[in-house]
């Protein structure tokens, strides 16, 4: 395990995920969030987007945490990567989950997210979590399912299937 994807909507737990499987592999931890969010929830330019891109997955070891299906000129990840985890959880889980966080995380920032974005819930934030089984979950599956066999891909549908991943390392 060298280059870890991880995937999944909103309070799924992708970079609770990330961080522990960090410290579990010594690999360095990239959260996308940061990456191609700019301060105030704002977005670069593509170029700008597809530059910082290119440099997160640039090196030879990462964990990726991030779903972002729409990167600028193609999504070389899949193919760098050598282990895809998708993080299949019910919407009813991410929805809680999301609402814990606020609660935990107000008036703190996280490291998971751009300097000067808070953690916050709107109605976009809450439309991709209710959208995304029916959305975006069936692009993963299909993007799964095309990968190298050579990938390690894992469907983690519940606490108890990521925990038993993460004990199994």
């Amino acid at each position: 395990m060298e280059r870890v994807v991880i995937l999944g909507t909103g309070g799924a737990g992708k970079s609770e995920l990330a961080r522990e499987l960090g410290r579990r592999t010594g690999l360095p931890v990239v959260h996308l969030d940061v990456v191609l969010w700019k301060p105030c929830w704002t977005r670069g330019t593509a170029e700008q987007d597809r530059c910082d891109f290119a440099a997160a997955i640039g090196g030879e070891r990462w964990i990726l945490d991030g779903d972002f299906l729409s990167v600028p000129d193609g999504d070389v990840r899949f193919e760098r990567a050598d282990t895809v985890l998708f993080l299949d959880f019910r919407r009813s889980t991410c929805l809680w989950r999301v609402f814990k966080r606020l609660v935990r995380d107000r008036r703190r920032s996280r490291p998971d997210l751009p300097e000067g974005c808070r953690e916050g819930f709107d109605l976009a934030l809450l439309r991709w979590i209710w959208r995304y089984p029916r959305v975006d979950r069936p692009r993963v599956l299909a993007l799964l399912a095309g990968l190298d066999h050579r990938v390690d891909v894992r469907l983690l549908r519940s606490r108890t299937d990521v925990r038993r991943y993460v004990d199994a390392l």
